[in-house]
C-alpha cells in the first residue's frame, strides 16, 4: 500500500494540507506527471488519499489525506526522526 520509491513524498506533502497536481507536482523533486498521477490513483484506491473534482473549466483537482492517511502521519515524521538521527 505504501511501497515505491514517490509514496513517502506525495504522503509527506499532503500532510502539509490539500494540494492541487501541480502544487504536488513542484513539492515534490523528480517525480514526472505520470508517475504522479499513477501513484495517486493507487493511494486513493487503498483510501490513503482523497481526490476531490470540481466542475470548473479548466477542470480543478484537489488532494487530501483521507483519516487513514492521517493515521500514518506519525509512523512517517518517526521515520524522519530517526533518519535525522541517525545521518552521519
Amino acid at each position: 500500500m505504501i511501497s515505491g520509491k514517490w509514496k513517502f513524498s506525495i504522503i509527506y506533502s499532503l500532510m502539509k494540507g490539500t494540494k492541487r497536481f501541480k502544487e504536488l507536482e513542484r513539492d515534490i523533486p523528480g517525480i514526472n506527471t505520470k508517475m504522479l498521477t499513477k501513484e495517486l490513483k493507487d493511494l486513493e484506491k487503498h483510501k490513503v488519499v482523497l481526490r476531490k473534482a470540481y466542475p470548473t473549466i479548466p477542470p480543478t483537482v484537489e488532494y487530501s489525506l483521507t483519516e487513514k492517511g492521517r493515521e500514518f502521519e506519525p509512523i512517517l515524521l518517526a521515520l524522519q526522526e530517526w533518519g535525522l538521527k541517525h545521518i552521519s
